[in-house]
């Protein structure tokens, strides 16, 4: 279920687990046609007046000409960016081909942005926020308004963003409608019977078949290799000689496929919440049960520590609690008011709203007052929570991609098997381990084993031998993307750094830290990595 983190008031709402998510919608035709879509303004209309390709870059010519394009592609690596002002950012086009080893064919535009440094600019800081299917573009806009990066880092760089291919403003992958995707993801994710596992099954095949059938050639090519490659493609158009970057949670393995690939053209590279290359699905599925059991664990300890806390007075009353909350409303949904079509809180959407909870320590009080309402006979709080996991707004219109687009790409990037025994066995094995969240992120992983294109990645170690220092940051209480994970980078990495935070939450860096953000300023202004052990 790796999604980027939710950032509340700045973006709508982070690998296969829960559903598993990262962010808003844009129009486009369908790659296959060789068309492209249409990349809009993060807050303003389409169609403002453009203005010439803006600012050499800190080398002071276009990287596109050097040598070392990749065979064919010189096309799109000499493009020039042509900027439009959209509300706090500009924004632009980007031309890349789908299918790298076929250049002449149809191409699609990617969505950029930038927000412009404020002060004596060192360069271009590419950001991702993580998904698969969260917006680069929205995150950077978010830049503008004191997110993101800090005061100066600001200063120091354009803070750049695109939509990844597939994704929001980026040729749009989407399957189901909205009525069909709350029926989706509202489905049990713990099917106790041969039947309900069949269901599950065929509701799997099914969405992927609808995905194959809406999406042309485009879905066999949302692949992070192909992400990693478009990057390198926007790097040159921004006139880097290196790239400059900073991933959160699904947005590391954007950076370390990126720095495998192009380990000379790494600048400053910042890996925070790791999704390691070499892990394999069933080690991401336990490693995420592991994760959020622990998260939710630390949620309870924190709840019944204060007064009047719903789940009871105990640690483990709490958690037994909460699974049998989860057991009640498999059985007997509760009712929902509000929400479009969705007029039951089923245990998908139950699931979902409280994993929404342990992104962010912040949101744990939102919880217990949804746990409370809950309680009482209302499922509306809860899905309130499930509406941000899912960037659903509560008329039951979604704003963006993500619970569409992120099959797509760790389907690609990873296969899965179809075999119901493999998942009874894996469900098992979880729940001695992670009662509270095993048995539904080892089924999650079914919708890779039904999804009909074959994967063309595979969980493969990354060394990027000859990159310059990369730092991986960790959190040791991180439920999407468990500490261990990070450890397991920074040592594969040949020039990798680790930076510990002791927390909360998913992701570290402007999260509440100044530790933490300290250490980062300084590597990303300076170069300047942390000592071995470094912990905030």
């Amino acid at each position: 279920m790796v999604r980027r983190r939710s950032m509340a008031g700045l973006l709508s709402v982070a690998v296969v687990g829960l559903a598993v998510a990262g962010c808003s919608s844009g129009s486009g035709a369908s790659a296959s046609s060789g068309a492209s879509s249409g990349a809009s303004s993060p807050s303003s209309a389409p169609g403002s007046a453009q203005s010439p390709s803006e600012g050499a870059g800190r080398s002071g010519t276009a990287s596109g000409s050097a040598a070392g394009v990749p065979a064919g592609l010189s096309k799109f690596y000499d493009q020039q960016l042509s900027w439009s002002d959209c509300g706090p950012a500009k924004c632009a086009e980007l031309t890349v081909p789908v299918d790298y080893a076929r250049p002449d064919g149809p191409t699609i535009k990617l969505a950029v942005d930038k927000v412009e440094a404020s002060g004596d600019r060192k360069g271009s800081l590419v950001v991702n926020p993580g998904g698969p299917g969260g917006s680069g573009v929205d995150y950077a806009a978010a830049a503008s308004s004191g997110y993101v990066v800090s005061k100066d880092v600001r200063s120091a760089y354009d803070i750049v963003g695109f939509d990844p291919r597939g994704v929001q403003r980026s040729a749009p992958i989407t399957c189901y409608g909205d009525a069909q995707l709350d029926r989706y993801l509202g489905e049990d994710p713990t099917p106790d019977t041969t039947a309900e596992q069949q269901q599950v099954a065929k509701d799997s095949r099914a969405f992927g078949e609808a995905c194959v059938a809406k999406n042309g050639n485009l879905i066999k090519h949302v692949s992070t290799v192909e992400v990693a490659k478009d990057m390198d493609v926007l790097r040159a158009a921004l006139g880097e000689d290196k790239l400059d970057y900073l991933g959160k949670s699904y947005g590391t393995f954007i950076g370390s496929t990126y720095a495998g690939l192009f380990p000379q053209r790494v600048g400053r590279f910042v890996l925070d919440g790791v999704v390691p290359p070499d892990i394999s699905s069933t080690e991401m599925s336990l490693g995420q049960a592991k994760g959020f059991e622990q998260a939710t664990r630390s949620y309870v300890r924190d709840c019944v520590a204060q007064r009047n806390c719903p789940l009871g007075g105990s640690l483990d009353e709490g958690m037994a609690r909460i699974r049998s909350f989860l057991k009640q409303v498999d059985a007997k949904p509760l009712p929902v008011t509000g929400e479009g079509d969705v007029t039951e809180l089923t245990e998908g959407w139950a699931s979902l709203g409280i994993a929404e909870a342990m992104y962010d320590k912040t949101s744990w009080p939102t919880l217990t007052d949804a746990f409370q309402a809950a309680f009482n006979g209302s499922g509306d709080k809860l899905m309130a929570l499930a509406d941000q996991y899912a960037e659903r707004t509560s008329n039951g219109t979604y704003d963006g991609n993500i619970m569409q687009v992120i099959n797509a790409v760790n389907c690609l990037d990873r296969g899965g098997s179809a075999d119901l025994a493999t998942y009874r066995k894996d469900a098992k094995a979880f729940a001695a381990v992670a009662p509270t969240w095993g048995p539904m992120l080892a089924w999650g992983g079914l919708a890779c084993g039904e999804w009909p294109v074959e994967a063309t990645g595979k969980p493969e170690r990354i060394t990027a031998k000859g990159s310059g220092p990369i730092l991986v940051v960790g959190t040791t209480r991180d439920p999407a993307t468990p500490y261990e994970w990070a450890q397991r980078l920074a040592k594969e990495l040949a020039n990798g750094h680790l930076l510990t935070y002791d927390g909360d939450g998913h992701t570290a860096y402007k999260m509440g830290s100044s530790c933490v953000d300290g250490v980062v300023d300084d590597y990303l202004l300076d170069g300047t990595v942390p000592a071995p052990g470094k912990a905030c």
